[in-house]
């Protein structure tokens, strides 16, 4: 799912016996991080693409953003069905198949006709998602030397910056000039070729003899994790619901020339990046409900100026530029998630990106029921600004219970 620069401190990482070194380890993380830029291209090029699939199926783009929530639910249920299955696979072969399985599901998107089937495809495509970035951050920490480890998540997540920064803007053009179609084209022979390259470059780990499939599903009993996820869930539907309609609401409200909207993805990518930064700072700084909090609150004001940008182009761009700035909420969250997460940390790992897809499935339909009872195109940034209220209140919430049980500090330790 969402941009993730700044590296996972040490002390949230399981300690793990390190893997002997190979002269490909390196590569094979770069390898990871190429999944990672699939999948990123793949997940927010539909956004970019919305108008134009929408013209050609012959559906309204409330209708068409469908399609984008059916992904983010494919997500949210694919995170811990596939945590629970692959425990006991072996990684390399495990991640493999997570990788091609997404690559088939975006060219059948591509080539089978309907809106039906691309909103079944676009949910098949999402179950992976989860497993293949939770799993492969941890595959990426443990195949590299201990001192190390972070650098490692570190690329796997940097693949997401550079999709939202160049894959998205690219496969939004090309999908421009030479169909919708070509748009998830891309990402789905991107994966396979990820997927060819981890079997030839990962190194051959045997199965972990004490994983305990079920065992992972304790995280989802601790009140601090469910809190965690809800506020993501929420909180974080605010940008889905403006992000998901924005190119569609350039074209409908503004005369902009065709580069405007790759351009508009662009910056996006671009604020997400240096948001995420700050934001890793800042989570150092004032600690994760002190960061979550203000940068909750950007991400509220920046939807309400959304709203009011709508008409002018220009506007509008800047406001993608600064909802990418918001995007770095997902730092403190995910750090608060490793504090609590205890040994279930690939389960945690997996859900933070479920969480944010159930964010992506629930801001583009509130978004679009209020784009059917006829409220306008600046509506979507009001469904964000009270979208992002709430996660402030779920928000509170979770600080709330964090200061009864003890855990408002609580740091996982290997």
């Amino acid at each position: 799912m969402l941009t993730q620069p700044d590296p996972i401190p040490e002390i949230c990482l399981p300690e793990v016996p390190p893997l002997s070194p190979r002269p490909n380890t390196r590569l094979a993380v770069l390898a990871l991080a190429l999944g990672a830029f699939a999948i990123g291209t793949s997940e927010f090029a539909a956004m970019g693409l919305l108008p134009w699939f929408a013209a050609d199926l012959g559906v309204t783009e409330p209708e068409a953003g469908h399609v984008i929530s059916a992904y983010a639910l494919g997500v949210v249920v694919g995170a811990p069905l596939t945590s629970i299955l692959g425990a006991r696979l072996p990684r390399r072969r495990y991640l493999a198949g997570l990788i091609a399985a997404y690559g088939v599901m975006n060219l059948l998107a591509a080539v089978l006709p309907g809106f039906g089937t691309l909103a079944a495809m676009r949910f098949l495509a999402g179950l992976p998602h989860g497993g293949f970035l939770g799993v492969g951050m941890l595959f990426a920490a443990d195949a590299l030397p201990k001192e190390q480890r972070a650098k490692g998540v570190t690329q796997v997540l940097l693949g997401l910056t550079v999709a939202n920064i160049l894959g998205v803007p690219l496969a939004g053009a090309i999908g421009q000039g030479l169909g919708w179609r070509w748009g998830f084209a891309l990402p789905g022979v991107i994966a396979l070729v990820t997927a060819l390259l981890i079997l030839k470059l990962a190194p051959r780990v045997g199965v972990d003899p004490n994983a305990r499939p079920l065992e992972e599903l304790k995280a989802l009993r601790n009140p601090d994790v469910i809190l965690t996820l809800l506020v993501g869930a929420i909180g974080f539907g605010g940008m889905f619901a403006v992000y998901a309609y924005l190119s569609a609401a350039i074209l409908a409200t503004t005369d902009a020339p065709g580069w405007v909207i790759p351009l508009t993805l662009c910056v996006f990518g671009v604020g997400g990046t240096i948001g995420s930064i700050f934001a890793g700072k800042l989570t150092v700084r004032i600690g994760v409900f002190g960061a979550a909090f203000r940068l909750i609150l950007f991400m509220a004001i920046t939807q309400a100026l959304a709203s009011f940008a709508v008409g002018s182009w220009p506007l509008m761009l800047i406001t993608s530029f600064l909802m990418g700035l918001g995007s770095g909420t997902v730092v403190p969250l995910q750090t608060r998630l490793m504090e609590v997460a205890g040994s279930a940390q690939s389960m945690a790992a997996a859900m933070n990106h479920a969480a944010f897809n159930a964010a992506n499935a629930l801001g583009p339909w509130l978004a679009g029921m209020a784009l059917t009872a006829g409220w306008g195109w600046h509506s979507s940034g009001l469904v964000g600004v009270g979208l992002s209220a709430a996660g402030l209140l779920m928000l509170g919430l979770a600080w709330y219970h964090a200061r009864l049980s003890g855990s408002l500090f609580q740091q996982h330790t290997p």
